[in-house]
């Protein structure tokens, strides 16, 4: 990115490759709508590929991209007024129809429908910060650094939402 702001656009071709696939992800996640996403990608790289001066080289590229994504996604439910979309499992149904296994993926699609259900009950930093921390796998040290807080402070939050987590999916579940 350092290159970027100093003027070697071609390298932003280089990062876009190198973490479209990750951001979209983390996006997807959040909003469960894949051309929402694909465009919010698009948009972020614009975004950095614009003002690349919010880059000051401290931190790693990909925190920095972490933190803008976010801003985006909770800028659009801001404007749409509304909540991250929740889950949709339909891709499974497709698998599921005739395979033999269809026992084990019709379990597999009430736990992934249970797990989506405890999601949703989630507050939306709860769920981001498992999105973060088990989807997209990032360490804790870097996800104190995209919510500007101590590395402590989201082993106890990631601790805390993993037990509601925990708590919700019994519920439904029972």
């Amino acid at each position: 990115m350092m290159k970027v702001k100093n003027g070697d656009i071609d390298k932003m071709g280089l990062l876009y490759e190198r973490y479209n696939r990750q951001l979209f992800r983390f996006i997807f996640n959040m909003t469960r709508q894949k051309e929402l996403s694909e465009d919010m990608v698009q948009n972020i790289f614009l975004r950095m590929l614009k003002y690349p001066d919010g880059f000051m080289g401290f931190g790693e590229f990909k925190t920095w991209m972490y933190h803008i994504a976010r801003n985006a996604v909770y800028d659009h439910f801001r404007k749409v007024k509304r909540t991250p979309a929740h889950y949709d499992l339909t891709n499974l149904e497709e698998h599921i129809e005739g395979d033999q296994k269809s026992d084990t993926l019709l379990e597999k699609e009430q736990e992934f429908k249970t797990l989506e259900t405890a999601m949703d009950k989630l507050s939306e930093e709860n769920r981001e910060l498992l999105i973060l921390c088990r989807f997209q796998e990032l360490k804790y040290h870097e996800i104190a650094k995209i919510l500007n807080t101590t590395e402590g402070a989201i082993k106890v939050r990631v601790h805390r939402a993993l037990n509601q987590l925990k708590t919700n999916y019994l519920r439904i579940e029972n």
